[in-house]
C-alpha cells in the first residue's frame, strides 16, 4: 500500500480514486465493509482504492477537552487498512486551518481537486467540514457537478446494536474485551515502549514488560488479563496483562500501568516496541493482605493465561 503524506502528492498519471471517507478509529466491523465496498467500486471503475486518513481526531483540535481516549492511533489504522487490501491511504493534517475549512471547499479542494476521487464511499454518519455540516446528503448534492458517484454503505450491527467506534469504546473502557473483539473483528490492542519499571515483578518470580502505552490511548478497565504480546520482529508470545496501580502496593494514585508476564520467554525488551493484545478478562485488580497470596494469585493468572492460548489463536 501506498501512503501520501500529503493529498497534492497523488501522482499525476493515477487517473482518479475511490476513496473511503471516515476517521476509521478502531477499524471495525462497520469501517471494514466500508473498505470492501471501496475495494468494489474500484475494481468496477480500474481506479485504487484509497482511504483518506486524518492525522489526529478532529476533537482534539476543535475541543480537545472532550476528545475521546483513541481505540487505533496513526500507525496502526495504517497497517489495519493495509492488511484489508487498500492501495493507497492519504494522511490529511487537521490542524485549525483545517477545521475551519467548508464542507464545500473539502469536496472541490481535497476530494475532487487532489484526489481526482471517482466515487466517495461512507458510513451513514459521515461528517466533515466547518461545525461538521458536511454529510452524506451534501455529498451528493456536489456529486454531479463534481463528477464522482457517492456510495452510502448501510450501518453495521451485531447482537441487535450498532458496530461503532463508540460501542468499542464502551466495550473496552468495562473491560469487555470479548465484546470489543466481536465488533472489531480481531483482539483489542493497545502499544507503545518498554520502560524500566521498579523490577517488583522479578522479585515475585513473574517478571513483567512495562508498556508505556500514550496518554491519548482508551485502555482496558482495571483488571488482568489474557492475551498476547507482539514483538518487533512479529514474534509473539502468550502474555498475562496487568492493567491498573498494583493496589497490593501503591494507593488509587499510584501510576496506571500496562505490564505483560510473557509464558517462558527469557531476555531483555527494554527500549523496543510492544503490541499487546487483550483476549479474555481474567479478574480484577486486588489488594492482597500478603506477597504470598500476591504471588499465588499471579501464578493462576500465567496457568489460566496458558491454556486460554493454548490454541494458539
Amino acid at each position: 500500500m501506498q501512503v501520501l503524506r500529503d493529498p497534492a502528492a497523488l501522482p499525476a498519471d493515477v487517473p482518479g480514486t475511490a476513496l473511503a471517507l471516515g476517521f476509521f478509529d478502531g477499524v471495525h466491523l462497520g469501517h471494514r465493509a466500508v473498505l470492501a465496498r471501496t475495494r468494489e467500486e474500484a475494481a468496477r471503475l480500474g481506479v485504487p482504492a484509497a482511504v483518506l486518513l486524518l492525522d489526529r481526531h478532529p476533537a482534539s483540535v476543535v475541543r480537545p477537552e472532550n476528545a475521546p481516549r483513541l481505540l487505533t492511533d496513526l500507525s496502526q489504522r495504517l497497517a489495519l487498512v493495509e492488511e484489508l487490501g487498500l492501495d493507497l491511504a492519504v494522511v490529511l493534517r487537521f490542524d485549525e486551518e483545517r477545521s475551519l475549512q467548508s464542507p464545500e471547499d473539502f469536496v472541490a479542494e481535497v476530494l475532487a481537486g487532489d484526489l481526482r476521487v471517482r466515487a466517495v464511499v461512507s458510513g451513514e454518519d459521515v461528517h466533515f467540514g466547518l461545525r461538521r455540516r458536511g454529510d452524506a446528503a451534501l455529498l451528493r448534492s456536489l456529486a454531479g457537478e463534481r463528477g464522482f458517484e457517492v456510495v452510502q454503505v448501510d450501518t453495521v450491527r451485531l447482537d441487535g446494536g450498532v458496530v461503532s467506534s463508540t460501542a468499542v469504546r464502551e466495550a473496552v473502557a468495562a473491560g469487555d474485551v470479548g465484546r470489543a473483539a466481536a465488533l472489531l473483528g480481531r483482539a483489542y490492542e493497545v502499544h507503545g515502549v518498554v520502560e524500566h519499571g521498579d523490577g517488583r515483578g522479578r522479585t515475585l518470580g513473574c517478571p513483567t514488560a512495562n508498556v508505556a502505552v500514550p496518554g491519548d490511548m482508551l485502555l482496558p478497565a482495571d483488571g488482568v488479563y489474557a492475551g498476547w504480546y507482539r514483538r518487533p520482529d512479529g514474534s509473539r508470545h502468550a502474555a498475562a496483562i496487568s492493567i491498573g496501580r498494583r493496589p497490593t502496593f501503591y494507593d488509587e494514585n499510584g501510576l496506571l500501568l500496562v505490564e505483560a508476564h510473557l509464558l517462558g520467554f527469557e531476555g531483555s525488551l527494554y527500549g523496543e516496541q510492544a503490541w499487546v493484545s487483550v483476549m479474555s478478562w481474567l479478574r480484577g485488580q486486588e489488594r492482597f493482605d500478603s506477597v504470598e497470596r500476591l504471588v499465588d494469585a499471579l501464578r493462576d493468572d500465567v496457568e489460566r493465561t496458558r491454556a486460554i492460548t493454548a490454541s494458539g489463536v
